[in-house]
């Protein structure tokens, strides 16, 4: 009895099915009663009894429906070991993971922290996780353990399998683990691991699928080619790169944007199972990250993008939140889109998630000194492209750095997927059901982390002028770096590199500008140039016309006046014949 009541007090939303079945039944009972007491009845009376048993009969068949999705739902609830929050547990592991290899197969495309914050959210709804990464070195150093061991570059693929772990921590420490004696000196426990699996396997692709299951983890990560590729930029003015770190600081000192971003060797072969993986997927995220150095270079393998636009699947693309030095600068949320496009072909991307900018300015501001900036929205432009926008608060801040939120992106990308099933009328299939009560429970989580999240409380405005926030902030920025001088003067800590390194931000800030102001007044030059050709032009058709419209006039008048002459002379010819008559 005490159970009983326990269990009554509890918040399983059941006591409510539970009294409208009851209620169902007393209604249906009644107008039973009535009708089997076989006494006639007026017309409005037998109506009304009629209608209270058909009631009574639908909260009976309603209140069990929903009992029963309620009841799927706590099993749900109580069997899964990803909820955190939970007071109890019972031992249905199996159905916990029949639930889980039922969810929406989703294929993420990417590299570095953004596709990891999209793996980190993913994970908690699905174990269908598919992440295909970049197979390329970020730089020209390579690490002692490579060398050695003669692996592929593996960082990207060492970071997604840390992102799909159960314990991020730990598997972090071991995949980055150095030995720091005898003979395994300076070598990496991931790239040996991986090497050993490559021999157990024959293969590697292989090698990296079976480590689901010999790690445990969440989904598979996938190198989108077996073969090492080089990542090169082709510049505006001409300037080819041929390494990948080396971009961005070529693209700074060249003061020219990125034309085009290409892969040697440009005929790289798929790896085996991408393929298959973007044609069986429900949603293909792409995104976010680098754009030109982790996104695209994915999408230049060959296959890739034409698998993605022919998939059936919801193909999203994550914006990332700042811009990128010496990739992205002043990059627009159309210019992003636009460059995947130019790349990959249109039909890669159908919806676009896009952050608040919900971030006050003293976290903006060391991006800001970095030469990084919110990247705007113009919405208009983006739509135009032939992208649906879904506008979410997807970002946060760790420590000094803003980072996407990965509960708020899955939430998104499931809550699509969600839409979808219900379209369909599945809303009883429990594949809707887990998925539909996974994401009310991270609603309600994001809604109280905002709640007590102190550092998210101004919206961003639109900017005016050329800088996001240089005009708007500029008091405030100069004040608190006042402020932080004046600290570093009573510490006795020496601010003369601090004041070198600013003025050569001023000066680079300064001779961008200068640059800008030169583009914008050629870019007005030729606008009024071809504004005045184009009124030429306009002029000139204008006195055609008009001598056009002359001659025809001249034209009419004489034809006119040759008429009223052989009038005339008819005229004089009958008076002539009349007078002889």
């Amino acid at each position: 009895m005490k159970g009983f009541f326990r269990w009554f007090r509890s918040s399983t939303k059941m006591k409510r099915w539970m009294l409208l079945i009851l209620i169902g039944i007393v209604l249906a009972c009644y107008g039973m009663a009535e009708i089997l007491t076989g006494q006639r009845l007026d017309f409005w009376p037998l109506v009304k009894i009629i209608a209270c048993f058909v009631v009574g009969f639908v909260f009976v068949v309603s209140g069990m429906i929903h009992m029963q999705k309620r009841t799927l739902e706590l099993l749900v609830q109580e069997t899964d070991d990803r909820i955190d929050d939970k007071k109890a547990k019972v031992n249905s592991l199996i159905y916990n993971k029949k639930i889980y290899d039922q969810g929406p197969k989703i294929v993420a495309i990417g590299g570095g922290t953004g596709l990891n914050a999209v793996l980190r959210g993913l994970k908690n709804y699905t174990d269908n996780l598919t992440a295909i990464v970049t197979v390329s070195d970020y730089g020209e150093i390579v690490p002692e353990s490579r060398k050695m061991l003669q692996t592929m570059p593996l960082d990207d693929i060492k970071e997604s399998i840390v992102a799909l772990s159960k314990d991020e921590t730990k598997m972090s420490k071991l995949m980055n683990a150095q030995f720091k004696q005898g003979r395994l000196k300076d070598l990496c426990f991931g790239d040996i691991y991986f090497l050993g699996m490559k021999e157990v396997c024959g293969e590697f692709t292989q090698s990296i699928e079976q480590t689901k299951d010999v790690l445990n983890i969440t989904g598979r990560v996938l190198p989108v080619t077996l073969e090492p590729i080089q990542i090169c930029a082709e510049l505006e003015d001409g300037t080819v790169i041929e390494s990948r770190d080396k971009i961005p600081a070529i693209v700074n000192s060249k003061t020219s944007k990125i034309s085009r971003i290409f892969i040697n060797p440009t005929n790289c072969k798929v790896a085996p199972g991408v393929l298959e993986a973007i044609q069986e997927a429900d949603a293909i995220v792409i995104g976010p990250g680098s754009l030109y150095t982790n996104v695209i270079p994915n999408l230049l393998v060959k296959g890739v993008a034409k698998a993605i636009r022919e998939s059936k699947a919801f193909k999203i693309y994550v914006s990332n939140i700042m811009t990128e030095p010496g990739q992205t600068d002043n990059y627009t949320l159309s210019d992003h889109i636009k460059a995947i496009h130019e790349h990959a072909g249109k039909g890669v991307i159908e919806y676009c998630i896009y952050d608040t900018g919900e971030l006050i300015p003293e976290y903006i501001r060391k991006y800001n000194m970095q030469g990084q900036d919110l990247v705007e929205i113009d919405s208009s432009k983006a739509k135009a492209e032939g992208i649906y926008l879904m506008q979410r608060d997807i970002s946060y801040v760790t420590g000094e750095y803003i980072r996407h939120n990965p509960d708020a992106i899955a939430a998104s990308i499931i809550q699509l997927i969600c839409d979808d099933l219900k379209f369909k009328d599945m809303q009883n299939d429990t594949k809707y059901v887990l998925l539909n009560d996974r994401l009310k429970q991270a609603k309600k989580s994001l809604k109280q982390s905002r709640r007590n999240d102190n550092m998210r409380k101004t919206k961003k405005q639109k900017p005016k002028g050329e800088s996001k926030f240089a005009k708007k902030y500029k008091e405030r920025i100069e004040s608190i770096q006042e402020s932080e001088i004046k600290m570093k003067v009573k510490a006795g800590i020496p601010i003369e590199e601090e004041k070198d390194l600013e003025e050569e931000a001023k000066e680079k800030q300064k001779l961008e500008k200068l640059h800008k102001k030169e583009e914008k007044s050629k870019a007005q030059k030729a606008r009024q140039n071809q504004a005045q050709k184009n009124k030429e032009k306009e002029q000139e058709k204008q006195k055609l016309k008009l001598e056009k419209q002359q001659l025809e006039k001249e034209k009419q008048r004489r034809k006119m006046e040759e008429k009223k002459q052989l009038e005339k002379a008819k005229k004089k010819r009958t008076e002539k014949g009349k007078h002889q008559k």
